[in-house]
This record gives C-alpha cells, sequence and structure tokens, in this order.
C-alpha cells in the first residue's frame, strides 16, 4: 500500500497525452529522414514514451492500491531529459562534421551532467530542468520550420504546447497536490500535447526539404503555403 491517493479515473487520464506525445513523436520519425536523422528521432520517440507510460503506469498502480513502486515514478524525467536531448541533435544537427562533433560532445557533456547531478542530489528536478531547457529550444526549431513551410496553424500549436510545459511545472510544485489540481494539471498536459500531436502532424506533411542549422538564411528557400 501507498501513502498516494490517486481516483483510478485520474489514474488512466495520465496515459492520454502520454499516447498523444508517443504518436506525435512518431510523426517526426518519416519527416527526419530530410535531416538524414531518423534513427536519433525514432529512440528519443521510444524513450519519452517509455518515461510517461512509466509515471503512468506508477499512477495506476497506486490508484489500484498496489504498492508504491516509486522507480516507475523516477524514471519519468531521466528518460525525458534524454530523449529531448536526442531530439535537439536531430533537429540541429549541422551539415559540418566539425560543428556536429560540437554539438554532440556539448549534448553529451549536458546529458552527463544532468544525470549524474540527479544522482548527487538524490532527486530528478536536475533532470527535469535539463528537459525544459531542451524543449524551449526545440521548440523555437520547429517554430523556425513551420514558419518556412508557410504553416502558421502549426507555429501556433508548437507555442501553445510550449507554454503547456512552462505552465505545468509550477502547478506540479506546489505542495497540496489535491485531486482537483491534478485534474486541472493532467487537462492543461492532454491539451498541450494533443496540439503538439497536431502540429507534428501538420510538420511531417509540409512539403520541402528542411532548413539546415548551419544554412545561411540567404539561402534557405521557404516553401509555399
Amino acid at each position: 500500500m501507498s501513502g498516494y491517493d490517486y481516483p483510478v479515473a485520474l489514474a488512466l487520464e495520465d496515459y492520454v497525452p502520454v499516447l498523444l506525445t508517443g504518436a506525435g513523436l512518431a510523426l517526426l520519425v518519416p519527416y527526419a529522414r530530410r535531416f538524414g536523422t531518423a534513427p536519433v528521432v525514432a529512440l528519443g520517440a521510444v524513450l519519452a514514451t517509455a518515461g510517461g507510460l512509466s509515471k503512468a503506469t506508477w499512477k495506476l498502480v497506486v490508484a489500484l492500491d498496489g504498492p508504491d513502486l516509486h522507480w516507475l515514478n523516477s524514471a519519468l524525467f531521466p528518460l525525458l531529459c534524454t530523449a529531448f536531448l536526442l531530439l535537439l541533435y536531430a533537429f540541429h544537427r549541422p551539415r559540418d562534421a566539425r560543428r556536429r562533433a560540437a554539438l554532440t560532445a556539448g549534448l553529451a557533456v549536458l546529458f552527463a551532467l544532468g544525470q549524474g547531478a540527479c544522482v548527487a542530489v538524490g532527486d530528478t528536478w536536475p533532470a527535469m530542468a535539463l528537459m525544459i531547457v531542451a524543449v524551449s529550444v526545440l521548440t523555437v526549431r520547429f517554430v523556425m520550420l513551420a514558419r518556412a513551410a508557410g504553416d502558421v496553424p502549426a507555429v501556433v500549436l508548437f507555442s501553445l504546447w510550449q507554454i503547456g510545459q512552462y505552465l505545468l511545472g509550477p502547478m506540479a510544485a506546489r505542495a497540496d497536490q489535491s485531486v482537483t489540481l491534478q485534474w486541472v494539471e493532467q487537462s492543461c498536459n492532454t491539451v498541450a500535447q494533443g496540439a503538439f500531436a497536431v502540429a507534428t502532424w501538420r510538420l511531417a506533411h509540409a512539403p520541402g526539404a528542411p532548413i539546415s542549422a548551419s544554412t545561411p538564411a540567404s539561402t534557405r528557400e521557404v516553401p509555399a503555403a
């Protein structure tokens, strides 16, 4: 038995944003072939989905009066952090070999520092903080790609996804985690991840070649709307 009190309906709903995120990331796998990074995106999608499923499963077990499998809950942010660092690499990967090596090394150092900090402090908040930074930078990249494709709705949806991530942090940090507050949190998360799924669907179906992170702005082509 655990000291948590989650309604089963609340626990089951927690799977919805996880599945929406997984679907959105899966849509980016074929799109990433334009960058030559589809395998990296696929790995990131698997890790992000695994992290979300881990947390949702922990909540469901607790709601069913099962044991507190804390390792399932603790796996969320380390897995999400790793996933979004991989996605950051996949969509910012420069064509120049030296810049690509520098980006790889830099992200590897950030990964090591983030995971090491989690071990040092005995908590996963360092991974959460690094994940938020990675998601913020990644959102800017997605917005750039959507704008290049002339897809204003996708720009708005990616922005909504990012706003949702920023709103979730303060709510989750509140000491009084009432059932009502958790419904608000999960509803916010569902809307945000739904926006992400629709935005990635639109981006995946956008015409034209991708913008390389190292391509000068003057040589970039903006696909017709």
